[in-house]
């Protein structure tokens, strides 16, 4: 208890200033809970309201594909320079560090392999593990258009539902089939459904041609995926433009880790999504750390 010895009379009201809590600053944001806004802050940087998430879930269906053969040597050097990580609880129990005190984005749903219709996914994590696990949001596919349309919309609405209740995020992740157009139109469709559907935020692809509509038609933040891999100078512009028509940020991963230079890639991408950097800039950027790693 205070000691009450010496105690001064409160005088500080500022009667001349009306209480004013600091805005959230993430699109469409500002009406949740406290926990999930908190959560949400350890996903995306305060500073600027952008992130980037360093994407490794790809084994849940791929296995060990290349860059992620070891994660413990591949992946944790690129820890430090990651907003927060993307990955399954089988990689956060035994491979990432206790240390790591940034985000972490959950990989929650699963089932098929590369070897199958991978649209027939179930939620694969209970939201009592998330907990236990103390990550910052949970993902979840969403087969906008595919097969099983209708069952993967319904995972991911149980898993808002969940999160309401708790206190966490669900990204809802749009995937894109073999059969699906990768334009605006499609892209429009599949986040909107996702954030009209209690989605904290989206993950999608990145198109050429009126990727701003996209961005602009959903109410949640947007991050762009990496997709496979592209030429350093490529990725960087991808990200640029996909930021300057209002992205929140990427969820990269082959484009990381597969990179020549993954610690100076990482370190590129983050220059090109926090301060703006223009593509070519950041190339030069990337090679000059990748150059001094050597």
């Amino acid at each position: 208890m205070a000691d009450t010895d010496g105690e001064q009379d409160a005088h500080h009201y500022h009667l001349d200033r009306p209480q004013q809590p600091p805005l959230f600053p993430l699109k469409g944001c500002h009406s949740l809970d406290w926990g999930i806004k908190n959560r949400l802050s350890h996903i995306f940087d305060p500073r600027t309201g952008r992130t980037v998430m360093l994407a490794v879930d790809h084994g849940y269906f791929m296995g060990p594909t290349s860059g992620l053969e070891r994660i413990d040597i591949h992946i944790n050097p690129l820890l430090p320079y990651a907003n927060t990580l993307m990955c399954t609880r089988g990689v956060l129990r035994s491979l990432i560090p206790p240390t790591f005190n940034k985000g972490v984005v959950l990989r929650a749903s699963g089932g098929p392999s590369i070897l199958k219709e991978l649209s027939d996914e179930r939620l694969a994590v209970d939201m009592e593990d998330a907990l236990r696990l103390n990550v910052a949001a949970v993902a979840v596919q969403v087969f906008i258009g595919g097969e099983y349309e209708t069952q993967s919309v319904h995972n991911m609405t149980r898993l808002v539902d969940a999160g309401n209740r708790y206190g966490m995020p669900v990204l809802g992740v749009t995937a894109v089939g073999k059969q699906l157009a990768r334009d605006a139109k499609y892209m429009r469709l599949a986040t909107r459904i996702c954030a009209e559907l209690g989605a904290t935020y989206v993950k999608t692809y990145f198109v050429e041609k009126d990727f701003e509509t996209v961005a602009a038609a959903c109410p949640v933040p947007i991050v762009i995926a990496g997709g496979k891999k592209l030429p350093e100078r490529e990725a960087l512009t991808m990200a640029y433009q996909a930021v300057q028509q209002g992205a929140a940020g990427v969820d990269m991963g082959r484009n990381i880790f597969q990179s020549a230079a993954p610690i100076a890639m990482i370190q590129a991408v983050g220059k090109v999504v926090h301060e703006n950097m223009p593509p070519q800039e950041a190339y030069e950027y990337y090679l000059a750390l990748a150059q001094s790693a050597h």
